[in-house]
């Protein structure tokens, strides 16, 4: 059974999302549980998800951007309200960006992804970036 389509390709917040993560080398884009993903060819960034809510149903994040952080910038990031912890995803090191919260600042979301591609991806696509 596919996964229902939970984005609207029209959304002007993913639109610059996928700019960003498509400029970076070898990301190709596809559909994974609904929602855009981001790979080289490990995936580094999804547009959007949910959280688990221990008082009912998930809480579901439309506008958000899910990427794996360094264990280092983890805690600092946990301490601003519009970064979530992710269902499903939360254990592996990953975090969420809810675009919601506050006016969003591109050129974070570009380190974001920036860094969440450099601990995914191989050595020879981090070395093709830098050069």
């Amino acid at each position: 059974m596919s996964h229902p389509i939970m984005f609207d390709d029209k959304d002007p917040i993913l639109a610059k999302v996928r700019k960003i993560a498509l400029a970076l080398p070898e990301t190709i884009e596809k559909i994974s549980h609904g929602r855009p993903t981001f790979s080289a060819p490990k995936m580094f960034a999804i547009y959007g998800g949910s959280q688990k809510n221990p008082d009912g149903p998930m809480i579901r994040y439309n506008h958000a951007l899910l990427m794996k952080v360094d264990d280092s910038e983890r805690e600092a990031l946990q301490q601003d309200p519009r970064f979530f912890y992710p269902a499903y995803l939360g254990p592996y090191g990953w975090l969420g960006l809810d675009f919601d919260a506050a006016k969003v600042d591109w050129s974070e979301v570009a380190e974001l992804i920036d860094a969440s591609f450099r601990l995914q991806a191989p050595a020879r696509l981090i070395k093709q970036l830098d050069s």
